[in-house]
């Protein structure tokens, strides 16, 4: 299922007006005015999810499904690519399914609600992704994964995952905390939400004594940068 889901949402940006590749859309104006209805159509505007109108209740799903630009869709897929297997193969497919599009959802309400006086579209996976990557990080804390980080000169160095993923929350925190709920593009509560989400769920779901610990075979199966 996490490589369906790769699948389909990469056929789903390549096919948009979005990804610049469908010349039925036009160049120029034309190209950008179905980019504004595109994202308009298929994303959540916070103000019209909270207003109750039951036609937007599905955008926080079909917004699952759309990315912003080239950079979202690649940055998505490789999380989702690196973290998504182990997990799923831990809940099994039907349930990771559910589990990661109720998460997503989830997130995306949850910034509509704290921004329900915006107009600006949210689009991306990058809630539901967050809820793997809180499930993974309770499921497989010790599994080392393949990481580039800024500071470290994007040399691919192997860190436990709890390391990884403490850190990137982190992150996510200090840009929620210091531009409000994110800025064009990026919804940082959306990603905290999803993550907390994710992690209650497998602690929940698996209780302390299932967690999942990186043994040669996990650290093996999870290798990827």
């Amino acid at each position: 299922m996490t490589y369906g889901v790769i699948a389909v949402c990469c056929a789903v940006f390549l096919v948009s007006p979005v990804s610049g590749l469908n010349p039925s859309y036009g160049t120029g104006d034309a190209l950008l005015a179905a980019q504004s209805a595109y994202f308009e159509r298929w994303g959540v505007i916070p103000a019209e999810l909270m207003s109750g109108d039951p036609g937007t209740l599905l955008t926080p799903f079909t917004a699952l499904f759309v990315s912003g630009n080239w950079l979202h869709l690649l940055g998505n897929m490789l999380f989702l690519y690196v973290f998504g297997a182990m997990a799923e193969e831990r809940l099994g497919q039907p349930e990771f399914i559910l589990f990661y599009t109720v998460t997503g959802y989830v997130a995306l309400c949850a910034y509509a609600a704290a921004n329900a006086g915006s107009d600006q579209t949210l689009v991306g996976a990058s809630g539901a992704i967050s809820g793997v990557l809180g499930a993974f990080l309770f499921l497989f804390p010790r599994a080392r994964v393949t990481s580039l980080f800024p500071f470290l000169f994007f040399l691919p160095l192997r860190f436990p995952a709890w390391i990884v993923l403490i850190f990137w929350f982190a992150l996510q925190w200090l840009a929620a905390s210091g531009a409000g709920s994110g800025g064009p593009g990026v919804a940082y509560l959306a990603h905290l939400v999803g993550f907390g989400a994710g992690f209650l769920y497998a602690w929940g779901r698996f209780g302390r004594g299932a967690r999942v610990k990186s043994s040669a075979a996990a650290t093996e199966g999870e290798s990827k940068p």
